[in-house]
């Protein structure tokens, strides 16, 4: 039997293409446009490898962009290759992460989702499996119908759905926010869904964040990239 074909879970990854200019523009200054796109595929990449590890889930890589155009757009390439990379969709981001809930179900239908971005490449085995055991849980008692991972900034780094049309529910959060952890929760449990919490995380929106998740991920691409030009990330901190 395939891996896809044992796996019992949806890793759905919501990736922009790190193209320099269009990713992590926050981050500069300190960093040039090049060197924060590269960042972006670093972590993109670390992400990738730790979705494609876990045994229980299938990932699904809901792209935006154009990757010929991305740093690190050969590696890129190589990493997604064998993995779905439907086109996200919609006018902002709440609506893009409810489609891409959809499409993901359409393409591997009757499965949880658990849902990140690619700004957590400290994210590891340990982490997943803590998102997904709800999910997968076979004693409905002890199963839940949602998990959320709230982020240092008040936003969130995944979410999980043991229904994926639950979407629907985030479509209309704020996002960008320092409630839009707190508005999504709520709007989860307000439509009736049991949903648990899982670790906090610090994801990467400022100099500051790149210091805090470098430490978080020893020996990640990240972490090779942010050593790779240590006096860029002391400047803005």
């Amino acid at each position: 039997m395939s891996a896809q074909a044992s796996a019992r879970l949806t890793l759905l990854v919501m990736a922009k293409s790190p193209e320099p200019g269009r990713v992590k523009t926050r981050l500069c200054p300190p960093a040039t446009a090049e060197q924060a796109a590269d960042l972006a595929a670093a972590a993109l990449l670390d992400t990738i490898d730790a979705v494609a590890a876990f045994p229980a889930g299938q990932p699904v890589v809901a792209l935006a962009g154009c990757l010929s155009r991305a740093a690190r757009s050969g590696e890129l390439v190589a990493a997604l290759r064998g993995i779905p990379t439907p086109a996200q969709r919609g006018t902002d981001l709440g609506q893009r992460i409810a489609a891409a809930h959809v499409d993901a179900a359409a393409l591997l239908p009757g499965r949880p989702t658990l849902q990140l971005g690619m700004d957590t490449p400290q994210v590891n085995a340990d982490l997943l499996a803590a998102g997904a055991a709800p999910l997968l849980g076979d004693d409905r008692r002890d199963a839940l119908d949602a998990v959320l991972g709230p982020a240092a900034d008040g936003g969130w780094w995944v979410l999980g759905l043991r229904d994926p049309a639950d979407a629907a529910l985030v479509a209309d959060v704020p996002t960008s926010r320092s409630d839009t952890g707190e508005r999504t929760l709520r709007a989860l449990r307000g439509a009736g869904l049991r949903v648990g919490l899982l670790t906090e995380l610090t994801d990467i929106d400022t100099a500051a964040d790149v210091q805090a998740v470098r430490r978080a991920a020893p020996g990640t691409r990240f972490a090779a990239a942010v050593d790779a030009t240590p006096a860029v990330w002391a400047r803005g901190c």
